[in-house]
């Protein structure tokens, strides 16, 4: 049992966490309120999963499904170490709706298999050789490249759904801003949540919503199951999202391991592994690809429970809520408007992401290689750049994320050969040497008060 990660230790009572105690990942509180925590988990990543079926098309209750199962072989691979609920992930909105023009929803869904697959070998390769490569391929400049025009490259789509309904997308919008800074807690943190039901409900006044397919539906039934198909075209769309993949599970052990105060860098390249694992068995089945979701660290850090068994009971009612075709057409009403609001706001998330990654590793853009590598990839990103070779297609997520590589390794190698690099890559702790003296010189200026 404890080699699945499914022994518990009690902690303490199990009715209360003393002050400055964490639930452990191993230990768990009574089971009435580990499954009220796990139910906390199914809120937290409930809006965002299913906003990347009903963008791309893909059945609710079948991405639904997938997340839920593959949340469970995400904890048994990782042996109940690393607590995380894995849900959609918005990295693979664009290549799905790009494949999905060209080859349908099964050149889609093998193309989720093929990034699933690419994602499992790099773990392991990591969990074989560690995690140190990963970080010199991919350093905090393209790694925040990439994630960045990833979000700003669907900047098109989240237009279009909002000109479909203006009004239901302003208030979507709206709600989302406003409840993000007017509550605390668990509610703040599911702000697109609640501006999705707020939208909703305007969308249903103004007589946008349809719910013919929904009282069609039945109450219990089976999940909708594809089977996917593999084109050779869509492996310049999916590749960029392994990059992204990595960095987001990286990112995520790493915080985890900083709240619970354990060392996991053991764990890192099966974490990879796992997520790649739930990838491919969500594409052979038609759900969306799969990523270890921040929502649910915001869940942990609020409740101070990290303990995986709030984790099982989440990944069992989410599998238990898809087996309810009823309720997945019920998702599958939101409407355009409301869509086109949420988006707004998620992709343009995305793309600061990116931003955030350079600020918090101090990236220097006084040095030209970081400089040329952001602005290029960017670009080219945002401007959805194409390039057709036969029956290969690569857009400008891939491209971008292509020139990002290219472009940092290229220069740094040439910058290094003939000695032309005279700016560091990070920026040093504090203030600049020069700031700070204009600083002082504009300190000793200033008028000094009587």
């Amino acid at each position: 049992m404890s080699m699945l990660g499914i022994k518990w230790k009690l902690h303490g009572t199990g009715k209360s966490i003393k002050p400055g105690h964490v639930v452990a990942p191993d230990e768990r509180l009574a089971w009435p309120l580990t499954i009220g925590v796990g139910m906390q988990h199914v809120v937290a990543m409930f809006g965002a999963t299913f906003l990347v079926p009903i963008i791309t098309g893909m059945p609710p209750a079948t991405t639904l499904f997938f997340s839920g199962i593959g949340t469970l072989l995400f904890l048994v691979i990782t042996k109940g170490r690393v607590p995380s609920y894995l849900g959609s992930s918005f990295a693979f909105i664009a290549p799905i709706m790009a494949s999905q023009q060209q080859f349908g929803v099964p050149g889609a869904l093998g193309g989720v298999v093929l990034a699933g697959a690419a994602l499992a070998l790099v773990g392991a390769i990591v969990q074989k050789f560690g995690a140190g490569w990963i970080n010199r391929l991919m350093p905090p400049i393209v790694t925040g490249a990439i994630v960045a025009l990833i979000g700003l490259n669907l900047a098109p789509a989240a237009k279009q759904n909002f000109d479909a309904a203006p009004v239901t997308a302003v208030v979507t919008l709206a709600t989302i801003i406003l409840v993000s800074v007017l509550f605390r807690g668990i509610l703040g943190r599911l702000s697109i949540l609640v501006g999705v039901v707020v939208g909703y409900l305007v969308a249903m006044l103004r007589g946008e919503v349809s719910y013919d397919k929904m009282e069609a539906a039945a109450w219990v039934g089976l999940p909708q199951f594809q089977t996917p198909q593999f084109h050779v075209g869509v492996l310049g769309l999916f590749v960029p999202v392994v990059l992204v993949l990595v960095a987001e599970n990286i990112g995520h052990v790493k915080s985890v391991a900083a709240m619970t105060g354990q060392n996991l860098d053991g764990v890192s390249g099966r974490a990879l592994m796992a997520d790649g694992a739930a990838t491919v068995l969500a594409g052979f089945g038609g759900g969306s690809g799969t990523t270890t979701y921040a929502e649910n660290i915001g869940v942990m850090a609020a409740t101070k429970v990290y303990s995986t068994a709030a984790y099982w009971v989440a990944g069992v009612f989410a599998i238990v809520l898809s087996f309810s075709p009823k309720f997945g057409e019920l998702i599958a009403t939101v409407p355009p408007g409301v869509l086109g609001g949420a988006a707004t706001m998620l992709y343009g998330m995305i793309g600061i992401l990116g931003v955030k990654i350079w600020v918090q590793n101090r990236v220097n853009f006084s040095n030209p290689v970081n400089l040329t590598t952001a602005a290029v990839a960017l670009i080219i990103g945002i401007a959805d750049y194409t390039w057709t070779i036969g029956d290969l297609k690569f857009t400008g997520i891939a491209l971008g994320s292509a020139a990002a590589l290219v472009i940092y390794h290229g220069m740094k190698a040439i910058a290094k050969a003939r000695g032309t690099a005279a700016e560091p890559e990070t920026e040093p702790a504090g203030l600049p040497p020069q700031a700070k003296a204009a600083g002082n010189a504009a300190a000793r200026r200033a008028p000094k008060k009587r």
